[in-house]
């Protein structure tokens, strides 16, 4: 197949775990995959492409703000002009933190629900944009415990991922009946990774137990709801350790 011809992943907020595993396993799957942070991580970005790239896949890496309206419709126009059609584009951008409600500023909750809300308005509707011509395609939403529940300190993580699951389920009810398969990932529980490696956890004995979540576990249901048959297509599906307590 032209290189040019083959279909797209755009990964939204590929950061060193679920992002970068959601990444290696489209590209596994002979999709060539972009992968975009901010543009002050496009080092990082650089070596998950080399990465894709060592292991025989098509890989291009974008550092670009995705609260930027003007950024990010450049973007989608780009990869649809240069590189290929958009198949699959997944938002993944977390802004997990936690301020308890006295320290939060209007600034930090804005800053918050731009990164998780906002960001994922801008990707969905750019993406919905290209897919609606063709009849199909999937769009596809990371979310968290938050996206269901506030927690004592995330006021302003719970009600962004409230806003991103909100903004999931109109957009499955306005596009699934036109071919585009909106789905909301809930991944409740720990994520092995840089952050909770850093935390000082014992992060190998609950791998040994199976009791945190692996990354590349995680990627594997974005596949499969990519795979899914419209006949039986899933909005939201829920990840956990077998020992999280939801």
């Amino acid at each position: 197949m032209d290189e040019l011809k083959k279909p797209v992943c755009l990964v939204v907020g590929a950061g060193d775990g679920v992002g970068a595993a959601i990444a290696r396993a489209f590209s596994a799957e002979g999709m060539t995959v972009c992968v975009t942070r901010r543009p002050r991580n496009q080092a990082a970005l650089d070596k998950l492409a080399d990465t894709v790239r060592a292991a025989g896949g098509n890989a291009h890496a974008f550092g670009v703000d995705a609260r930027v309206e003007e950024d990010m419709a450049a973007l989608f126009a780009r990869i649809e002009r240069e590189i290929g059609p958009l198949e699959v584009v997944v938002f993944n951008i977390g802004a997990n933190v936690r301020y308890g409600i006295r320290e939060t500023t209007t600034r930090v909750f804005t800053k918050v629900w731009e990164m998780a809300c906002l960001a994922g308005f801008i990707t969905g509707r750019e993406a919905a944009e290209r897919m609606v011509p063709r009849g199909s395609g999937s769009i596809f939403f990371t979310g968290a415990t938050a996206s269901t529940r506030g927690a004592a300190g995330f006021a302003a993580f719970a009600a962004a991922k409230s806003g991103l699951r909100a903004l999931a389920q109109s957009m499955a009810r306005e596009l699934g009946p036109l071919g585009i398969h909106v789905a909301h990932v809930v991944i409740d529980g720990a994520i092995d990774g840089t952050f909770i490696r850093q935390s000082g956890a014992d992060v190998d004995a609950l791998l040994d137990r199976d009791a945190i979540l692996k990354p590349d576990e995680i990627a594997k249901s974005y596949v499969w709801l990519h795979k899914q048959a419209r006949s039986a297509w899933t909005h939201e599906l829920d990840l956990r350790p077998w020992v999280e307590r939801f």
